[in-house]
């Protein structure tokens, strides 16, 4: 099983009625049990400038990339000025909120699991609280992630990983170089570079969200997981085979492999590709990859 689209931001300029809960809120689900996920949901989301998501907690895990604009986001009472390429992480049972103070547009990508329940389950996964959000007061409060300080947790930037020659280099003095380590570290192999923004390290337990950037000739051979993975295109052009059959992503576009979809990326082009990348449930700690031609042997004998 798997889906492929493409993200109309359209749907923005129609935000949900303001109700004692938000305004100036949009929201449009990308993956979910329509397109064959069990798991997965996904969607992009914009506040017009003014606009708020009062204070709430879900019963899912949920992780949220900006893409544009400048988005104010209370985190269990840590309030963060987010900007293009941060991200945040949001625990089961945490309190949190979101607005635009700014004079432009919000947008960000999100991803959450479990997925969200239906209005007609019989039961709820959200719950408010205070009523509605007083946007001025929570703006003054709200100031950029010192990024490197220990205790920041939930929120961070990456914006993408340069071409392999110039992020692998070691060009700085050994003593006195910036310190860096394993939850700073870059997985790079056959011209594919990966940052992982939301795994373990800052305590997601159901779900990952991570950058992938494809230097031309890079390439994933065909495969799947025993998980559901969705790719939100940021930037460059790549060949995606999914189940046999051969697309072209473009930024904007997306795609979705549920459990079993067979799928691989090719950039045979002369650009780089970026895109994020999120897995639900988290891979398990071996045999998180089943690649197919590794298998075929045992079918021809």
């Amino acid at each position: 099983m798997h889906f492929v689209g493409q993200v109309d931001w359209s749907f923005t300029d129609h935000p949900a009625p303001t109700t004692a809960t938000s305004m100036g809120l949009s929201r449009h689900r990308i993956v979910g049990p329509d397109e064959g996920a069990v798991h997965t949901e996904a969607a992009v989301g914009a506040l017009t400038p003014g606009g708020w998501l009062g204070r709430h907690i879900h019963s899912f895990e949920e992780a949220l990339y900006v893409l544009a604009g400048e988005l104010i986001i209370d985190i269990d009472g840590h309030v963060h000025r987010l900007v293009r390429g941060d991200y945040a992480f949001i625990p089961i049972g945490t309190w949190h909120a979101l607005a635009n103070a700014g004079s432009e547009p919000v947008r960000w990508f999100s991803v959450n699991t479990p997925q969200r329940l239906d209005p007609a389950a019989g039961r709820r996964d959200t719950f408010f609280r205070d009523g509605p959000l007083d946007v001025p007061a929570l703006a003054a409060l709200a100031v950029g992630p010192a990024f490197g300080d220990p205790s920041l947790h939930s929120v961070g930037h990456y914006d993408g990983t340069p071409p392999q020659a110039e992020a692998l280099r070691v060009a700085d003095p050994a003593h006195g170089r910036a310190p860096t380590g394993m939850d700073s570290a870059i997985l790079a192999y056959s011209g594919i570079s990966v940052k992982m923004l939301v795994d373990r390290g800052v305590d997601a337990h159901l779900l990952t969200m991570f950058t992938v950037d494809y230097e031309p000739n890079g390439a994933a051979q065909i495969h799947d997981h025993p998980f559901e993975e969705v790719y939100f295109f940021l930037d460059g052009e790549i060949e995606g085979v999914l189940d046999g059959r051969s697309y072209t992503f473009r930024a904007g576009d997306v795609a979705f492999a549920g459990v079993g979809s067979t799928h691989g990326f090719f950039n045979t082009g002369a650009g780089r590709v970026r895109w994020i990348e999120t897995q639900a449930p988290q891979p398990p700690a071996r045999h998180s990859y089943r690649w197919v031609d590794a298998w075929k042997r045992f079918e021809e004998d």
